[in-house]
């Protein structure tokens, strides 16, 4: 199982471990009162993406973008390469990538969500099923809208947040044949893997997965295409918990686990380091041709993707950094460490513990609450109450609704997502964060459901309003 912050410690007789790296700069934190936040919560409408960020205390909305760059990225910013074609920065980027990940043909984007549109866009015929380790919000509707429908094949533990197998984002290929039975290869789009399932907690895909998976596809010619926006994190977890992995680097787990996959997508914004930044990597030339013209339509030349040349420098520095194995132990330690303060004082999360987030059960929170009056909705807004900390939720307003009935999603999970940033906070702050949510865990009882008032056609939880019952 993976080290924890304590067995780090006792290593090393009675000594404590410490982050790899020392702060050179610091941002002011604003620490509000309750008075204040009400009112912002209600001008919000009980959303945390409505919030402004001058009224977040400790901000865990999300690790997408506001992570710490270090030293070495921020002066590769300086060495930014504007030109309109063939920026050096693209090529170190593509190097980088090619290095790390091993595909042979990188499209950079301005973000995954840039790289979700066009490979949606490039391969999915209309009717067409696509397969997936659990949904993931922006990615699900990306295959709808060109035409495609999602269907979950992850394994029955997934749905689960007290069971405890160790890599809860594998497939389950039993229900694969049975979806390739029933609809024919030629119905299936591509299976869409997702290292670190977000959706299931951050629960990681195992090695022998991935490669039961490609042998599997290889018998009916299917494609594997990666969403490997946390791989370095799922790569971790395989190192800690897979039989003949303990020996093996990060680096040389993630090049393999891509090894199994034909083509990937990536938001670099998680796992790479930097602010803003994508990409698409392909191993087929007709495919890369495809995504190649699409890139000059969506988000600018094929070599710069909507990125400017500094942003692609700090992203292949911050490749570069993201496989180093200190970083990676660290960076998950410190999500340890407040998941087993949390369980110590017998607060419910998603288990084992995820390589991002902490994910509280709402539902075990608040068992008084129906899902349609959102639970998770309703304790992101009561953590932001009692203490400014900003989570997000992940349940029934992230599910969205069906497209064909119009009915709510009613997924299994519904879950308040306590998300890390990189290299951002220290232990201190995390001892905040758990001594929050065990406040509002012990007012649980006397909390109220919300109601959603106002409702936006796609992706719903970035802006939908909601009001106390």
């Amino acid at each position: 199982m993976s080290e924890t912050p304590k067995t780090m410690g006792q290593q090393f007789g009675r000594r404590s471990w410490a982050e790899p790296w020392k702060i050179k700069m610091v941002e002011p934190l604003t620490v509000t009162t309750r008075e204040e936040r009400e009112q912002a919560a209600i001008e919000a409408g009980f959303n945390t993406f409505l919030l402004k960020s001058k009224d977040v205390y400790i901000d865990l909305l999300t690790d997408s973008g506001t992570g710490a760059m270090s030293d070495r990225q921020w002066a590769g910013m300086m060495m930014g390469d504007e030109a309109y074609a063939g920026s050096r920065n693209f090529y170190h980027l593509e190097a980088a990538v090619q290095k790390y990940y091993g595909y042979k043909h990188v499209v950079p984007t301005h973000q995954g969500r840039g790289a979700e549109h066009m490979i949606s866009q490039a391969v999915i015929k209309k009717g067409q099923i696509v397969p997936g380790n659990m949904y993931f919000t922006t990615t699900r509707l990306h295959q709808e809208l060109a035409g495609g429908t999602f269907q979950d094949v992850i394994i029955d533990e997934a749905h689960d947040p007290s069971n405890l197998h160790p890599f809860k984002g594998n497939i389950d290929l039993d229900k694969v044949q049975a979806l390739i039975d029933k609809v024919g290869a030629d119905g299936i789009a591509y299976i869409s893997v997702a290292g670190t399932v977000n959706m299931a907690g951050g629960q990681p895909v195992s090695m022998e997965n991935i490669k039961a998976l490609r042998a599997l596809c290889d018998k009916h010619g299917v494609k594997v295409y990666l969403d490997a926006t946390r791989i370095m994190e799922n790569s971790y977890f395989i190192q800690q918990r897979e039989e003949g992995y303990a020996n093996k680097t990060i680096a040389e787990i993630a090049k393999e686990f891509c090894s199994y996959t034909d083509a990937a997508w990536m938001s670099a914004k998680k796992d790479s380091l930097v602010n803003i930044g994508g990409w698409l990597a392909v191993n087929d030339w007709d495919l890369f041709e495809e995504l190649r013209n699409l890139v000059v339509v969506y988000e600018g030349l094929h070599t710069y993707g909507g990125q400017a040349g500094r942003d692609m420098e700090a992203l292949a520095i911050g490749i570069e950094e993201s496989v180093q194995d200190d970083h990676i132990r660290t960076r998950i330690g410190q999500v340890l460490y407040l998941g087993e303060l949390l369980v110590d004082w017998g607060v419910p999360i998603v288990q084992p513990i995820g390589g991002h987030a902490i994910f509280l059960d709402a539902k075990a929170f608040y068992p008084h609450l129906k899902q349609v009056e959102f639970p998770a909705q309703t304790l992101a807004a009561e953590l932001y109450l009692d203490s400014g900390i900003r989570a997000m939720e992940r349940g029934i307003v992230s599910g969205g609704r069906d497209p064909k009935t119009g009915d709510h999603y009613y997924p299994k999970l519904e879950l308040t997502r306590l998300t890390i940033p990189r290299r951002v906070y220290t232990q201190a702050h995390m001892d905040v964060v758990a001594e929050s949510v065990k406040a509002v865990y012990d007012q649980r009882e006397s909390t109220r459901g919300l109601k959603m008032v106002y409702e936006p056609k796609y992706l719903r939880f970035f802006q939908a309003r909601f009001e106390r019952l």
